[in-house]
C-alpha cells in the first residue's frame, strides 16, 4: 500500500501514510474542510433529509 499523500510505501506504524508528517498534512487538509462531498445548497423550505421508508407507498405494505 502506498501513502496517500505522496506516495511512498507505507509505515505500519502511521498506516495508510508513510510518516507522521504525512498523516499531519492529511489531517489538517480535514480540518481546513478541503475534502468535502460537492453537493447542491438547500433552499430554506426543503425538508431535512431523513432516512428513506422502503415501503411502497402505492402497496399500503409497511416496513418492519
Amino acid at each position: 500500500m502506498s501513502c496517500p499523500i505522496c506516495n511512498k510505501e507505507a509505515d505500519a506504524k502511521y498506516r495508510p501514510f508513510c510518516s507522521r508528517r504525512c498523516a499531519d498534512v492529511d489531517l489538517g487538509r480535514w480540518l481546513r474542510g478541503s475534502y468535502a462531498i460537492p453537493a447542491e445548497p438547500l433552499d430554506e423550505g426543503d425538508p431535512p433529509a431523513g432516512p428513506q421508508d422502503d415501503a411502497d407507498p402505492a402497496s399500503g405494505a409497511r416496513p418492519h
